[in-house]
């Protein structure tokens, strides 16, 4: 039987409690975790890299959206909230599920069969390379993003921040584009200079640039100078 690595963060010990009797029938459910509050909740995370969270949305000083905002890559999320408001947020949000407290046994299973159709054919492998159907949450101002990286096309730095376009819209991230650089899949994402990196699967066009350079435009528009160096790495990478 396949299992998923699950963590349960709530301020409220007793939601916790009921959050892991609920997951008592489902047994491919481990809980590997649970914390109180974000700063908590942010070092279980990065510690046993769980494939599900049952977050609660409102807890004191920051919410499960700051918590979120903190993390370089997102698991499937399921909100847990008291506050109907705070759900039809987490909705908009294109979360996996929300859960209204208290909890209703038919509800929780139907979360359930939605969160093992979505990590059932997905690999536990465990890498520093983070996959592609992983997801980055900005929030952006009011705007929240939940993004596969899938969808990502194009980065920029903007010194410790990163920009990313995504669709027809842009926003922040507080990471730099080193660190995103040793995260994403290099057989995807091409840094093709020192402040910019693509996703090469939206690639329309590829043209020969001044000293050797390359230019690359991309689906979206962009128009793009790869530096020398990286102009060699590509063209021996797709042996150009």
């Amino acid at each position: 039987m396949k299992t998923f690595k699950t963590v349960i963060i709530d301020d409220e010990r007793l939601a916790r409690e009921e959050v892991k009797r609920a997951l008592k029938d489902h047994k491919e459910f481990v809980v590997v975790g649970e914390a109180s509050h974000v700063d908590e909740a942010k070092e279980v995370i990065e510690k046993e890299q769980p494939d599900v969270l049952f977050l609660d949305i409102h807890m004191p000083q920051k919410s499960g959206f700051d918590l979120l905002e903190e993390l370089t890559t997102v698991p499937e999320v399921v909100f847990t909230t008291a506050y109907d408001h705070y759900a039809v947020k987490a909705f908009e949000l294109n979360a996996l599920d929300y859960l209204v407290k208290p909890l209703r046994d038919e509800r929780f299973s139907k979360t359930i069969e939605k969160v093992k159709q979505e990590l059932a054919n997905r690999s536990s492998i465990p890498t520093d390379i983070l996959p592609m159907h992983r997801k980055i949450f900005i929030k952006d101002g009011e705007k929240c993003h939940f993004i596969p990286l899938s969808e990502i096309h194009f980065i920029e730095s903007l010194e410790n921040y990163a920009r990313l376009y995504f669709g027809q819209e842009k926003a922040m991230i507080k990471r730099s584009l080193n660190l995103l650089s040793e995260r994403l899949d290099p057989a995807v994402f091409f840094r093709v200079n020192r402040s910019q990196i693509i996703n090469i699967n939206y690639i329309k066009e590829i043209h020969p640039y001044f000293n050797n350079k390359l230019k690359i435009i991309l689906v979206t528009g962009e128009d793009i100078e790869v530096s020398s160096r990286q102009s060699v790495k590509f063209k021996n990478w797709n042996s150009l």
